[in-house]
């Protein structure tokens, strides 16, 4: 049932031949590692089929560059350096019949190194390849107190009892399953929204909790998963922020603008962790769970969460905190190790590295009582996690940090070709997996 180390699958292998030679047209056009549609098509092979070396290992890895699907004997210019650090190499490579080979070299310590690529500095790809990285460790240390800080807040959180509004959404109902809007009171001064979906039949069926990726907006297409109510699950996919979903893009954009900058509120109140805006966040994924475990057509037994980026994070982060949670998928976890810059590597989304005076002791101290990496020691349940190796938004290192620390029963797909993405079959399979941890 479960993968313990992480390896290509029989299923892994066709879909990173599927990616190599159609452009990913179940991927959205602003993530992928091809633009949608486009005239040219990068194909970078390395010497390894699972784009994996040891330490002390050289890589070598085939670039090829097409226009309308013909190989072009270009200049390729390329820099080469370690997973979402500054390049440490660089050259320029002829195509000969449309092909060359370049040496990325290797890495003393375990990581991944990522070669960048362009043609007349327009034309851009990259490639990244990992070195020993079932042995990397996490930077961020795990407090000694982290246990009773966060039973205090939930305990704090509980003395406020769940109240929930309930409104029937006809527009996403059918003749399967009926959706409805929550608004859930979460503790004294905090609400979260959700889209509840769930089978019309009556009956007992298995919880699930989505949290969201990042941003302040709207929740994203709620009829895109409406497979899991069709599969007998009951599902709440939750905002974060205490936003009705149904307000207008303008008004979204109007609260991001108030931050400061895209997704501000993950730096809001960092030098504190007990003001720190995450802090109702991961409490409100628990208080989720206390509302749908509730429900008088829950079975009683299973407890599921799943998300991708953020929303992976937070799933892992539930299934950490939360004995209840039975089984857990999370894609790309964002929030993993992110001091890790401070180990001169990298660290997790939201990359604090790139804003001023985030690394202080008082910031490093907090980020350790949020970061993904300490709820991961602590989850039993069994887990599936996704993850890609060109992803810069979640990079390939933190995945591997968190994916080494659980010692739970553990799964995994691994996409090396994938960005910040994953694909709806990808996607309908996780749901499959979670039906086969049913009890």
């Amino acid at each position: 049932m479960f993968n313990f180390a992480p390896k290509q699958t029989t299923e892994m292998k066709k879909l990173l031949f599927t990616l190599f030679f159609v452009l990913g047209s179940m991927a959205t056009a602003l993530a992928e590692n091809y633009p949608y549609r486009a005239d040219y098509l990068w194909l970078t092979v390395p010497n390894h089929a699972d784009w994996l070396y040891k330490t002390g290992e050289r890589a070598k890895v085939e670039v090829s560059f097409c226009l309308y699907g013909m190989p072009q004997n270009v200049e390729v210019a390329y820099e080469i350096g370690p997973d979402m650090m500054p390049a440490t190499s660089s050259g320029k490579v002829a195509l000969k019949n449309g092909r060359a080979v370049i040496d990325m070299g290797t890495m003393k310590k375990p990581g991944f190194l990522d070669m960048r690529l362009s043609v007349d500095g327009k034309y851009q790809h990259h490639v990244k390849v990992g070195f020993s990285p079932e042995l990397l460790k996490p930077y961020t240390k795990n407090p000694q107190d982290f246990d009773a800080f966060w039973k205090a807040n939930l305990d704090e959180a509980r003395k406020t009892p769940v109240s929930v509004s309930c409104n029937k959404v006809d527009k996403y109902t059918t003749d399967e399953f009926d959706c409805y809007l929550l608004k859930i009171k979460t503790d004294r001064r905090h609400s979260i929204y959700g889209y509840l979906t769930k089978p019309k039949k009556a009956g007992k069926y298995p919880v699930v909790l989505c949290p969201p990726g990042a941003g302040i907006k709207t929740i994203k297409e709620p009829m895109r998963s409406t497979f899991y109510a069709k599969n007998g699950f009951i599902r709440l996919e939750m905002e974060i922020h205490g936003l009705n979903p149904e307000m207008t893009d303008e008004q979204f954009k109007e609260i991001t603008t108030a931050f400061d900058y895209e997704n501000g509120y993950l730096t809001n109140g960092l030098d504190d962790r007990d003001n720190y805006y995450m802090k109702h966040v991961y409490v409100a994924c628990v208080r989720a769970i206390d509302y749908l475990t509730s429900l008088p057509d829950w079975d009683g037994q299973n407890v599921f969460v799943q998300g991708g980026s953020q929303g992976g994070a937070l799933s892992l982060v539930t299934a950490g905190l939360d004995p209840r949670v039975t089984a857990c998928v999370a894609n790309h976890p964002a929030l993993s190790d992110m001091a890790g810059y401070l180990d001169n590597r990298a660290g997790g989304y939201p990359h604090f590295n790139r804003l001023k005076n985030m690394f202080t002791p008082e910031k490093v101290n907090t980020m350790a009582y949020y970061d993904v990496v300490n709820f991961a020691r602590r989850i039993t349940c069994p887990v599936y996690i996704t993850w890609g190796y060109n992803d810069n938004v979640c990079p390939p290192t933190t995945s591997y940090i968190v994916w080494n620390l659980i010692t739970a029963p553990k799964g995994s797909l691994i996409t090396p070709i994938n960005e910040h993405w994953t694909t709806s079959e990808t996607n309908y399979t996780q749901m499959l997996w979670l039906k086969k941890q049913v009890k």
